[in-house]
């Protein structure tokens, strides 16, 4: 069927809450490029929100799932368990810098690893209380709703949200939150509303999704650790859109030798596979009762056997190597835009999760979300799929594929520049 024919049926029949505003369909897809319903060929920047950083259709990963497929496709784990989710149970409590020895819970969604990893934090403390974190994204259920730090629009419509979730700022120095701030703010939750007593769990990004690509400060998460070890409050890292090579290491985490109680991820641990998990130290996985964790689908056979794929072609394709030089990469050729353009400032990145904003000007940081929005609807016009973010809606990020091709690459970027021209920034 043609984009317009499905466009029809997407108006007539999909609730419009869930309907994507773009109106093109994708066909096929091939490491960093996607051919849509009518043949026309896109540049994907976006890589489906973090999911992809091996790619559209990583050739070793197709190959498992069809393995996979030829053997079982469902039990349900808590009926009849399998190998494929042990072993991949084991080879994330190897992986995963938690703070002890990991034990595993796999899930569906990255919002479904949060709400589990609450559960677990709850059970292993005896206490209530969540402390999340200003601009903080994770997930659209909803306790997760709650824990985000951004109203509009995953909160819109939906009445009230569940309680004891308390927030505190995140450090964001170029829009006037130093971590001095941060941490006074954090202080001061915790003395209005959140007494220590009281907080079973500390929960944020290492590196802001939705709220914008801001890395949090080593110095930060340090704090954060020690705040945690001194109150009997757990450190709960969300890895969802930072993990499995995102940021030039396998984890975000990992650049500040923090160790965290409780870790999830999802989104590119499976190259485009549902799948998710909550990892964290054997006391605390261990503290709920029998059969208190799971869910029917949890840990499908067939996205453990793509997600056992993705950490060989890691090891084997360098994929962390080849992380660390594309955010190099797009480290140079933002800086020399910021050089170039009035309205382009803050360029930063954590390897190839990279970002930067537009202004009015670099004096006054005054957002021009509007901007943005002109320059992913020109993208789009010349086959280039890209996204913002952050709160404000000024943000342009870069979530492609890690294999992405160097010429394909300079093409997406050349792509970018143009438009940048083209819309006086």
């Amino acid at each position: 069927m043609s984009n317009k024919e499905l466009q029809a049926l997407k108006e007539r029949y999909v609730a419009a809450g869930a309907a994507s505003p773009n109106d093109q369909f994708a066909d096929h897809a091939l490491n960093a490029e996607v051919w849509d319903a009518d043949g026309k060929r896109m540049i994907d920047f976006a890589g489906g929100i973090g999911v992809l950083n091996i790619g559209h259709r990583h050739p070793k990963v197709v190959e498992a799932v069809k393995a996979q497929l030829d053997k079982l496709m469902h039990t349900c784990q808590t009926v009849m368990p399998y190998e494929g989710y042990v072993k991949l149970a084991q080879k994330l409590s190897e992986a995963v810098p938690v703070k002890g020895h990991g034990k595993v819970m796999l899930a569906n969604s990255g919002a479904e690893a949060l709400e589990n990893a609450v559960k677990i934090a709850r059970a292993a403390t005896g206490k209530n209380n969540v402390i999340c974190f200003d601009g903080g994204y994770h997930g659209r259920t909803f306790f997760t709703m709650a824990m985000n730090g951004k109203a509009a629009p995953y909160q819109t419509s939906f009445g009230p949200m569940p309680g004891l979730v308390y927030r505190a700022p995140y450090p964001v120095p170029y829009h006037g939150i130093t971590e001095e701030d941060a941490l006074r703010g954090l202080a001061m939750t915790m003395k209005a509303d959140s007494p220590a007593h009281e907080t079973a769990a500390i929960v944020l990004e290492p590196v802001l999704g939705e709220g914008g690509f801001y890395p949090a400060p080593d110095s930060f998460l340090k704090a954060l650790r020690k705040i945690c070890d001194d109150n009997d409050i757990l450190l709960i890292v969300d890895e969802v859109q930072s993990g499995f090579g995102r940021t030039g290491k396998l984890f975000a985490i990992e650049h500040s030798g923090v160790e965290p109680d409780i870790m999830t991820m999802a989104k590119s641990m499976a190259d485009g596979m549902p799948i998710s998990a909550i990892v964290g130290t054997d006391k605390v996985m261990d503290s709920s009762g029998p059969n208190s964790l799971g869910g029917t689908y949890t840990g499908s056979p067939t996205a453990c056997a793509a997600a056992l794929a993705v950490f060989d072609v890691i090891k084997e394709e360098d994929i962390l190597g080849k992380s660390q030089r594309l955010g190099d990469k797009l480290r140079a050729r933002f800086d020399q835009w910021q050089e170039q353009f009035t309205h382009v400032d803050n360029a930063r990145n954590m390897g190839p999760m990279a970002a930067f904003e537009l202004v009015e000007s670099k004096e006054s940081r005054k957002p021009m979300p509007e901007l943005v929005a002109a320059i992913t609807k020109k993208a789009k016009e010349k086959g280039l799929i890209l996204l913002s973010c952050g709160m404000y809606g000024n943000t342009l990020r870069f979530l492609m594929p890690v294999t992405i091709e160097d010429e394909v690459l300079e093409e997406g970027l050349n792509i970018v520049e143009e438009c940048l021209k083209e819309v006086g920034a």
